[in-house]
């Protein structure tokens, strides 16, 4: 289990991701594409291409964290891209929902989710 400051800001970059990308990769897309500075100690989640893999970039204070989840079977949900927004602003329960599998849109659980 993750645990985050209560009143952390989440970003989710709507667009995927290079899941190459580690510390400098994922920091310069948070700047540039995001436009948000890391250090402000938000938490910015970035996907693939196939919704399968996420990535999580973290600043404590003291370092950089990243963080890595791969589904073996499924789909994360994901918001569309849209054609103005890079990102999109969730609340800390809604994030806790994404990555448990559980769809945004109809919450329901999604069909890989088990338990």
């Amino acid at each position: 289990m993750l645990a985050f400051p209560s009143a952390i800001k989440i970003y989710a970059a709507v667009q995927p991701v290079d899941m190459r990308k580690q510390f400098n990769g994922l920091w310069t897309t948070a700047q540039e594409q995001l436009r948000e500075d890391p250090k402000n100690g938000a938490l910015f989640v970035f996907i693939n291409k196939e919704r399968t893999r996420l990535k999580l970039l973290y600043w404590d204070g003291t370092g950089v964290w990243v963080l890595a989840k791969r589904l073996e079977q499924g789909r994360f949900s994901w918001p569309a891209p849209g054609d103005d927004r890079a990102k999109l602003s969730l609340a800390p329960e809604a994030f806790a929902l994404l990555i448990g599998g559980v769809e945004l849109r109809h919450g329901s659980l999604k069909p890989w989710y088990q338990r």
